[in-house]
């Protein structure tokens, strides 16, 4: 009889299959915004040609772009044989990456301590012991920052990091059979080639398991890499090792930088729950975690390659992990641990109230006035005009970031990509820029939208309209005006 399993159910699979339900309905009425347009672009291209995918956001060679990783791919497939539009199952994709991103967290942590409360307290410390001013990034796993990112690769990409996590931890401690850690690197090389950046927060995961739970390196470990590096090699939309001293992304990233202690400040506690598990193991790895992802950050800023900042959310659960593992522990309520649990929650409460609480609190039930998602304007009014593939000149920000979600293609894309050089981009924004200056002749705008195929013009209000463009339609929101080129 003792050793018989409960039925019931864990506190972690009632509470988390609540906030599965709470957290998918938040992020599907955010409107699209933000990079929601690029990923929504990547499904279009590949649902128009599944095997050679043209540039995701303009009319050019598709060839080496690191967007057509293996979930996009499934995407695109996914969206040929339903028929659905690529913004459509972007939001779709939004509940399946939060379930492989829960179910993930809640078998890590138990790799960690067999507590039932743990995976549930790290969850709620994972989304919410941020800081007091908003932290709105891709990766990044804030309460408010999911509602915009859930669909995205990047939250995909961390979910199956923690699998990852789970497996390697597991191997770590008793070994396994050569198809165990063969799995684990086929897991290592798709987190590789869905989202790099996330890729190299998992390897330092994966090297702080092994460090800190091996007792020896098995020859199994082996496996996994070469598993892992024979999938990477395999994989014919383009090649990762390409993006290696690739900075065409660090720029962007330089403000995950900006205000990092008003924007994490209130995980600080994580410290001693850190220093506690160190002071019984000084190989333990969340401990190891930390350190090997603060590094890392800080190698981004010394060296100018800011995307490594994007490691600041690795480097985050290691204190909120040990956080929750602490407090949820077997060992004695000392003054110490008191005052740790109460830190964690005026922490939460804190964060709660001042930035996380609107993205679940819709507006109009917010008694307060709570910070909102972003809520950008809808383009669709453009994009029933516009047939797929078409050409629109414009350098309206969001108009940029969002009009290719629904099959257009611009002459300048607001983002780098591998399949682009960075000069034939620069030259493009260049040209818009000219067509769109008031002193340009018509000749030098015929150029341009022979050299590029324009079909499209998207203007602000404040924007001159040229001679050779007929007004279709305005948006109900913006004022913009769109215009087909004779």
């Amino acid at each position: 009889m003792g050793g018989r399993r409960s039925l019931r159910p864990s506190p972690y699979l009632v509470f988390g299959t609540l906030f599965w339900v709470l957290m998918s309905a938040a992020a599907w009425r955010v409107p699209i915004c933000c990079d929601f347009g690029q990923h929504a672009a990547v499904v279009e291209r590949l649902r128009a040609d599944l095997f050679n995918p043209a540039h995701p956001m303009a009319a050019a060679p598709g060839d080496g772009s690191a967007y057509y990783s293996p979930y996009a791919v499934l995407q695109g497939l996914f969206a040929k044989v339903t028929g659905l539009a690529g913004w459509q199952v972007v939001k779709l994709s939004g509940p399946v990456n939060l379930l492989v991103l829960l179910t993930g967290l809640g078998r890590f942590v138990k790799t960690l301590t067999p507590n039932r409360w743990a995976p549930l307290l790290a969850l709620v410390c994972m989304v919410l012991l941020w800081g007091t001013k908003m932290a709105w990034w891709s990766g990044y796993l804030g309460l408010m920052s999911m509602t915009g990112h859930l669909p995205f690769p990047s939250t995909f990409a961390i979910g199956l990091t923690f699998w990852a996590w789970a497996l390697t931890a597991r191997l770590a401690r008793d070994g396994g059979s050569p198809l165990s850690y063969a799995g684990l690197g086929a897991l290592c090389g798709l987190i590789l080639l869905v989202h790099p950046v996330s890729a190299t927060a998992a390897a330092i995961g994966v090297a702080a398991l092994v460090l800190g739970r091996a007792r020896r390196i098995a020859p199994g470990w082996a496996l996994t890499v070469a598993v892992a590096g024979l999938l990477v090699l395999a994989w014919p939309y383009y090649s990762v090792f390409s993006l290696a001293g690739d900075s065409s992304m660090d720029a962007m990233h330089r403000k995950l930088y900006t205000a990092l202690p008003e924007r994490l400040w209130l995980a600080l506690p994580g410290l001693f729950a850190l220093a506690a598990r160190w002071r019984r193991d000084r190989r333990d790895p969340l401990v190891l975690m930390f350190v090997l992802g603060g590094l890392t950050v800080a190698y981004g800023w010394v060296s100018g390659h800011y995307i490594y900042g994007r490691v600041i959310q690795l480097t985050m659960m290691s204190l909120q992990f040990a956080l929750a593992i602490e407090l949820t522990g077997p060992r004695p309520w000392t003054w110490g641990r008191r005052v740790l649990a109460a830190a964690c929650g005026a922490g939460i409460a804190l964060s709660f109230f001042s930035v996380q609480a609107g993205a679940v609190v819709p507006r109009a039930l917010d008694p307060v006035g709570f910070d909102q998602p972003p809520r950008w304007p809808s383009y669709s009014w453009a994009a029933r005009h516009i047939a797929p593939g078409e050409v629109v000149l414009t350098d309206s920000s969001q108009a940029l970031r969002s009009l290719p979600g629904y099959g257009p293609n611009l002459v300048a894309p607001p983002w780098p990509d591998s399949s682009m050089a960075e000069t034939d981009r620069a030259r493009r924004k260049e040209e818009v820029a000219r067509y769109l200056t008031p002193g340009s002749t018509p000749a030098e705008r015929a150029a341009i939208v022979q050299r590029y195929g324009v079909r499209w013009l998207l203007l602000t209000p404040e924007q001159r309209m040229p001679r050779e463009a007929v007004v279709v339609a305005w948006g109900p929101r913006t004022g913009e005006v769109l215009a087909r080129v004779r």
